[in-house]
């Protein structure tokens, strides 16, 4: 489409859009042009619909030809809005960085680091455990901080409070690292700059490693009480004793990933960021033949209110446990039966059934040997018992001398 050029005044010409009204009248687009250095400019400046006007166009012109003039730049519209542009990304940077300097440890839980796992963790119970931590001893020390004065003292102020209080070292420990995630999460975004203070603080040691694992009589108990309570939970539970499974690869589970004829199921994206393979005993068969198969995309377990994908352990665990008195007179709570222990027998027994470690840990799903580790006292007992089985040797029958 043509537009017609029309010269408004000297250096100032505009193009009268043939379609498009400003008012009463057809927009224009302003240009002006010059000479500098030997060389004609023309360069546009707007739409009158944008705002623009002769009397802009004319201002920038007579300002472009006054540094020409005067030896400074900018020389032409291109070199003014290049300037524009650096000074505008250099008050936005200054602007930022201010930003981030006032930005304090609160603010950024709050605002960033919360939403953030609320919407990419699968288990709801961190975000709603690392809310807790904050809210009782990491927001009076440091919520009010900006992330740039955090130091190491304040967040052994933070240790030392908890552990004063009663609080378990594991416990502590957790308020710490939940501290570091948010740092680590600001890093990864731009809010901040600096070191970890967290990488400067001795975390306190704990050994929170579950040593309680069922016999057969106790797991066949407890599945048979959770059959009578809810056949779901009793079907997770024998998946977790039978295939070695976390609750949260059970929850996860897709239909997509069962292979029953071959007696296979896909972990994906497991703890340790990798996919492995679990496998199917025959009871691990019965439970997903017994079944009706989704999609390859639908959950094997959902949650019967919402359909989606289940979020905590049924109470019916915890009830079964109760009336079973696995837990009665146990103070510790590594000796506890929770949901976690079922895997933690799976381990068990494969051990006493004699299994090596490296199978033990490549079932499990374990990075090294370091977790798999804890399962060699069950060897040793398996060993220990064997050996006790052996009677101190009769003398052998004396030799009786014949007489001549």
């Amino acid at each position: 489409m043509s537009q017609k050029r029309v010269t408004l005044r000297p250096g100032v010409r505009c193009r009268i859009h043939e379609t498009r009204k400003h008012g009463i009248n057809f927009d224009r687009y302003f240009i002006i042009y010059y000479r500098f250095q030997d060389k004609n400019f023309e360069e546009g400046l707007g739409w009158q619909s944008k705002g623009w006007t002769e009397k802009k166009a004319a201002g920038i012109l007579s300002e472009l030809q006054e540094n020409q003039r005067r030896g400074e730049p900018p020389f032409s519209l291109r070199e003014k809005r290049e300037m524009e542009k650096q000074t505008r990304k250099a008050r936005e940077e200054k602007e930022a960085e201010q930003e981030r300097a006032a930005l304090t440890f609160g603010e950024l839980f709050k605002k960033h680091y919360l939403p953030h796992i609320k919407q990419n963790r699968r288990n709801n119970e961190t975000h709603i455990n690392e809310e807790i931590l904050f809210r009782l001893w990491a927001c009076p020390i440091i919520g009010k901080k900006p992330l740039a004065e955090i130091a190491p003292i304040h967040l052994e102020k933070i240790k030392n409070n908890m552990l004063k209080a009663g609080r378990a070292p594991r416990t502590a420990r957790y308020a710490l690292e939940m501290v570091r995630q948010v740092f680590n999460y600001a890093l990864r975004n731009g809010h901040y700059s600096g070191v970890n203070p967290v990488s400067k603080v001795t975390l306190p040691k704990v050994d929170n490693r579950r040593m309680r694992f069922l016999t057969q009589e106790e797991a066949e108990a407890l599945l048979t009480d959770l059959g009578k309570r809810s056949t779901e939970t009793r079907d997770m539970a024998a998946l977790s004793l039978y295939a070695g499974l976390r609750f949260g690869e059970i929850t996860s589970l897709q239909w997509g990933d069962v292979d029953i004829e071959r007696g296979i199921l896909l972990l994906r994206d497991t703890k340790s960021g990798k996919t492995r393979a679990a496998f199917m005993n025959a009871e691990v068969k019965k439970i997903f033949n017994a079944r009706t198969r989704g999609k390859p995309t639908e959950y094997v377990f959902k949650d019967l209110k919402h359909g989606g994908r289940i979020g905590k352990i049924s109470h019916s665990f915890w009830r079964a446990v109760d009336e079973l008195k696995l837990n009665e007179g146990i103070e510790d709570p590594r000796q506890k039966v929770v949901f976690h222990s079922l895997r933690h027998s799976f381990a068990s027994w494969l051990v006493e059934a004699g299994a090596d470690l490296y199978t033990v840990k490549e079932l499990l799903g374990h990075a090294d040997y370091s977790m798999a580790a804890r399962y060699s006292h069950v060897g040793a007992e398996t060993l220990r018992a064997a050996v006790n089985k052996l009677t101190k040797p009769q003398e052998a029958p004396k030799l009786i001398e014949l007489k001549k």
